[in-house]
Order: structure tokens, then sequence, then C-alpha cells
């Protein structure tokens, strides 16, 4: 099945039914997204906990494996409490925790991936919120901000590449410089969730107004999330567009990442 793009509204309609979320329609600065709401976690005490997120429980003598490891596979996973909608929402804040009840992890939970969890943070006062994913999209960006100033039109930059970054599943490349495109793909749950967030921040941390999803099929589909592509900001790339790659001219599809012949 390949991505079918769509008209805004009929975007934004998918998305809202496939997450679950309360959305509103942005149309500022040229933005065609919509708005996730209610993701922000509060505190760190057990008693906030059912208030905001589900809780996984780790199962006894897994709790080591876990260390340093971004993703959480249903086969270490002993039980998932919380609320049923919540359970169904790809991408849902979650606590991880010992069987001995003890901090472990916050996670992106998503009951259709293998990858039952993705982690966000291993600090227990670090909340997933927008300032979490703001740090994490600036951080990213400032590493790279000596390339992309001297990037020329025909060249491409990948900027963020998911865990590197803190932001699992999370791909995006710039072709063009500032000037040009920001190609974004949001293949698990947790980033998708957070897409508002994510586009906002990159395009206020490289100045870039255009802003394309692309759709990676094997991907979403292993995440139960929609075949979607489209602009979310600015305008949409051309078709085809010259890239130089040490010295090497090609074309390269920019909605689809694949490459023609040589030139």
């Amino acid at each position: 099945m390949v991505c079918q793009p769509g008209a805004p509204a009929q975007r934004a309609a998918t998305d809202c039914a496939s997450s679950g979320m309360e959305c509103r329609r942005l149309r500022q600065d040229g933005m065609r997204y919509h708005a996730g709401i209610g993701h922000t976690t509060s505190g760190t005490r057990r008693s906030h906990y059912w208030n905001y997120m589900l809780i996984i429980t780790i199962k006894q003598g897994k709790e080591k494996s876990l260390l340093g490891q971004s993703w959480i596979y249903a086969s270490a996973i002993e039980k998932v409490e919380g609320k049923p909608q919540e359970k169904m929402k790809p991408g849902s804040t979650a606590i991880v925790q010992s069987s001995a009840k003890q901090f472990i992890a916050r996670a992106a939970y998503n009951s259709k991936s293998q990858i039952r969890a993705r982690i966000w943070s291993f600090k227990e006062d670090e909340p997933v919120d927008h300032a979490l994913i703001k740090r994490r999209v600036k951080a990213a960006i400032e590493k790279k901000l000596p390339a992309i100033k001297k990037a020329g039109e025909n060249q491409l930059l990948t900027l963020i590449k998911g865990e590197d970054e803190g932001l699992p599943g999370l791909v995006v490349q710039l072709f063009g410089g500032v000037q040009g495109y920001l190609i974004c793909e949001f293949n698990a749950g947790g980033v998708d969730a957070w897409k508002v967030a994510i586009v906002q921040s990159l395009m206020a941390s490289t100045g870039c107004v255009n802003v394309y999803e692309r759709c990676d099929d094997l991907m979403r589909k292993g995440e139960g999330l929609p075949l979607i592509d489209g602009a979310l900001a600015g305008e949409e790339p051309p078709d085809e567009v010259m890239l130089t790659d040490n010295g090497v001219r090609y074309a390269l599809n920019l909605k689809t990442g694949h490459k023609s012949k040589f030139r």
C-alpha cells in the first residue's frame, strides 16, 4: 500500500481518529496540521501516575537488560496498567517500573508494535512534555548548524536520526539549506503523537518554513499508524530534485526518498 496524500482536513481527521487525541486545526504561518492535547505529564510521585499515563511493570529479572536500551519488547513486560483508551493510543506516555515498583524510565507505549515501548528518558524528574521535545530538537539542530549554514541548494543533510537524538522513530532531513525543505518521517507512535511540537521546534530551530511528512509504509504499518504524507507547513517539495553527493549528481524524489539514475 502506498501512502496517499489528502486534503489538510482529511489528514487531520485521519490523525485524530487513529490517535484518539483531542485536536484543533492550526492555520498560522502557513502551518497545515493539528495540535494534540493531553500528552503532558506532571510530577513523579506514584499518586500522580494514574492521572496522566500508563504504568508498565517489567518482569522480575528483566530490569538489568533494559539498562542503556531504548526499546522494550513485549517479552520483558509483566503487565500494563491504566485507562483502556490510553492503552490503545500509539505513543501514549507510560511510566516503566520494576517488579518492585521502582522507577526505571518514561516511555512511549504502543500495543500495536512489536517494540512495545520506546524510552523517552531514564530520569524520574524529566517529564515528557513540550519542553522536552523542544530541548531535544534544539540540541540536535545545534550540532548540525555549521553544516546547515554551509549547505548548498543541491545538498541533503540528515539532521535527526531517532534514538541518537532521544527522539525515537523520528528521521529528519534538510534539502537545499534553510531556503529548502525539511523532510520528516514519524516512524513510531511516540513521535507521531508529538508531531505538532516537533514541527514547531524544527521550524524555530532551523528557520526553514517548508516541512513535508514522508511516509515509510513498512515502518508505520508495523506501528499501527495511518499511511499518510504531505506538506505539514509551507510548500510541498517538487517531485524531483537534483542532489549533489561527493561531487556526483543524481535525481532524488524527496517525497518518497527514491533515487533515480545518475545524470
